[in-house]
């Protein structure tokens, strides 16, 4: 199976209530992160076949903005096995529903995705190895939950966006 995990993209500051706090939106730099790396998949012919979202605002935000630049025709589907509490034994849940899959994208946010990737990653041995920013997507191929997954590739926000900007001063340096 091919995962790949999306940490929810810029949505300010946290709120003082827990309440308000789950409602929270993203702001305007985390809808344009997800346009831009939502293209950027979207070049890469990226096809998931299901996507699995925290039931936060951010993050259903984050799914659907992501889903509709890629082409995603399937429904974003909830699921509070990413929220950001959530336990590695309900992530894992997660996965065994969904090991008939190809490929399935979720999206969280921290702490409880870097460590489900870390742990993914070190089969089981290590919560903290991996870091990822928000917006950032990271590729995982599993071929099976009892052993280490292999991490493909990870791309930021930032690096995306640099891309992005380089774009058309490179189309005009090819034109002259």
């Amino acid at each position: 199976m091919i995962l790949y995990l999306v940490r929810h993209a810029s949505a300010g500051q946290r709120k003082s209530s827990d309440l308000q706090d789950q409602r929270r939106p993203l702001d305007d730099d985390g809808i344009q992160q997800c346009r831009e790396m939502g293209r950027a998949l979207a070049a890469f012919n990226l096809d998931v076949e299901a996507i699995y979202s925290s039931p936060l605002k951010r993050a259903t935000q984050t799914a659907s903005l992501l889903a509709n630049e890629m082409g995603h025709e399937g429904k974003v589907q909830l699921t509070p096995a990413l929220l950001p509490e959530a336990s590695f034994a309900d992530f894992q849940r997660l996965l065994d529903k969904n090991l008939r899959l190809e490929s399935m994208m979720v999206v969280g946010h921290n702490p409880s995705l870097s460590a489900f990737t870390s742990l993914l990653l070190s089969d089981g041995a290590i919560e903290s190895a991996v870091d990822l920013k928000k917006g950032a997507t990271a590729k995982l191929e599993i071929t099976n939950l009892r052993k280490p997954a292999t991490l493909s590739w990870c791309l930021t926000p930032k690096l995306v966006h640099a891309v992005y900007e380089a774009a058309p001063q490179r189309a005009k340096a090819t034109r002259k």
